[in-house]
């Protein structure tokens, strides 16, 4: 009964089953992982692709139609293709819309608005969406923090039966700046 329930909100939010858009012709490629509350365009789900090794976080919406036009003397929808390379993170609540390509290696910061093709192996944030550095550079930057600031073990997750007692360390370290965990 439950899954049922989650299932009528899922699909009231606009919420359609992969496979479902699978079968009407969204490509995609091993291991995709989508999180709570994602739309993907399902009136056009074959001017979209998806490559190996992609993760979007919660709430990120993938259009392939801009309807904008619908109300004016234009009266058409505008239609592009959607390509999401390989090894591609997507933050929560992106907007990626019609015709544009993100390449291989990315990372999209949350709440961007890809307006606009991303290359192959950048870090690419904001509203419109902008390149601010490549993936190598994000890499040692964060390697170098990453030295420098808390790090969390696997048991301080919530699949992982966290504690109260590593809850409250968790927030009393990362009072002062961001931290890591595995």
């Amino acid at each position: 009964m439950r899954n049922k329930v989650k299932g009528i909100l899922k699909r009231l939010r606009g919420e359609i089953p992969l496979e479902t858009l699978k079968r009407n012709g969204l490509k995609v490629g091993k291991n995709f992982t989508m999180r709570s509350e994602c739309i993907i365009d399902y009136s056009l789900p074959w001017l979209i692709s998806i490559g190996d090794n992609v993760e979007f976080a919660p709430r990120v919406h993938v259009l392939a139609h801009d309807g904008s036009l619908n109300k004016t003397s234009v009266k058409h929808t505008k239609i592009g293709l959607v390509s999401i390379g390989n090894n591609v993170f997507v933050g929560a609540g992106t907007i990626i819309l019609p015709n544009v390509k993100i390449g291989n290696n990315v990372i999209i910061g949350a709440g961007s608005i890809v307006n606009k093709d991303i290359p192959d192996n950048s870090v690419a944030v904001g509203n419109p969406i902008k390149v601010i550095s490549n993936i190598l550079e994000y890499e040692k930057k964060n390697m170098e923090l990453l030295e420098k600031r808390p790090l969390f073990e696997r048991s301080y997750r919530l699949e992982n039966n966290v504690t109260d007692k590593q809850k409250k360390e968790m927030v009393e370290k990362l009072k002062d700046g961001i931290g890591f965990i595995n």
